[in-house]
């Protein structure tokens, strides 16, 4: 190459790559493209050791990610980030949590490299008029999140942000806010709720830890009522769960694994269905029941 050449050739490279950046951060911040209705799925998520273990209710999550059509990204909402305020990470590689003690080596050892969702990120924030929904770069994935999605998608390949739940709200706000999201279902977006609609650590059957299904009177009944509710679409007695009774009371003694169900149930439209699965109580006070909206 003659030195001139090089010289025009050298001059251009600021220019192109001042291109390449603002195409890269165009694609960041563009709408995500129109697709056909996602469905929506509310995961009972139980112990961390479903990441690794080979039972009935992995195989209950595998077989319904049979069922998905391919998701442009997923928007989790998991019961093990609280916040003061309602945020969804932003970062473009979200590390895998480990928010967990006790466990195997081998399930600290799991890692989960979905990429994240910038793009997703920035335009759930555009769509919520609720609140104003904070963009963060430190959290990543928690176990309610990839415990889960590894055995919908194994090969990572799909993003993933998750959204907070903010703490201060009842459950009523929850339920508002979730109906801002319903536009992201038709923008190729599967939306999870990970928690559990009976979750109860205080009263672990610890002696029952063995058995396939175990449940104490009260969680059997808690865990029929509200199902019979979910399937007769009475989101108003679910969203005030708390006065539903000492059962009810019991399973769900704090918010943070009952508010995921609450999204998800939020985003179901009337002419829609819900199929349940891994229907069953596990160590006394932990339901493992999920279902699928579609």
């Amino acid at each position: 190459m003659k030195r001139i050449d090089f010289l025009k050739a050298f001059a251009v490279l600021p220019l192109m790559t001042t291109a390449m950046k603002l195409d890269a951060l165009q694609k960041l911040t563009q709408p995500l493209g129109n697709t056909p209705r996602m469905p929506v799925l509310f995961l009972g998520h139980g112990s961390p050791m479903n990441a690794i273990e080979d039972n009935e209710f992995v195989h209950g999550w595998q077989q319904t990610g049979k069922t998905l059509p391919k998701p442009n990204a997923i928007l989790c909402i998991s019961a093990h980030w609280e916040t003061n305020g309602t945020f969804v990470t932003a970062m473009e590689r979200p590390k895998t949590i480990h928010d967990f003690g006790g466990f195997p080596q081998q399930l600290f050892d799991v890692e989960y490299p979905a990429p994240g969702s910038p793009q997703l990120a920035a335009e759930t924030k555009s769509i919520i008029t609720k609140t104003t929904i904070g963009l963060d770069d430190k959290w990543g994935l928690d176990h309610g999140a990839w415990s889960v999605i590894k055995h919908l998608y194994p090969v990572a390949d799909v993003p993933v942000i998750q959204m907070s739940l903010d703490y201060r709200k009842p459950a009523s706000y929850h339920y508002e806010l979730a109906k801002e999201l319903m536009a992201l279902r038709n923008k190729g977006v599967l939306i999870i709720g990970s928690g559990n609609m009976v979750h109860n650590l205080g009263t672990i059957a610890w002696d029952k830890i063995k058995e396939p299904e175990y449940g104490y009177d009260w969680a059997i009944d808690a865990n029929e009522r509200l199902k019979r509710l979910i399937l007769t679409n009475d989101h108003k007695q679910l969203i005030n769960y708390q006065s539903l009774g000492r059962e009810v009371a019991l399973a769900a003694p704090s918010p943070d694994h009952f508010l995921p169900l609450i999204y998800a149930l939020a985003l179901k439209n009337e002419n829609e269905s819900i199929s349940l699965f891994n229907d069953k109580l596990v160590m006394g006070s932990i339901s493992m029941l999920s279902f699928k909206i579609s």
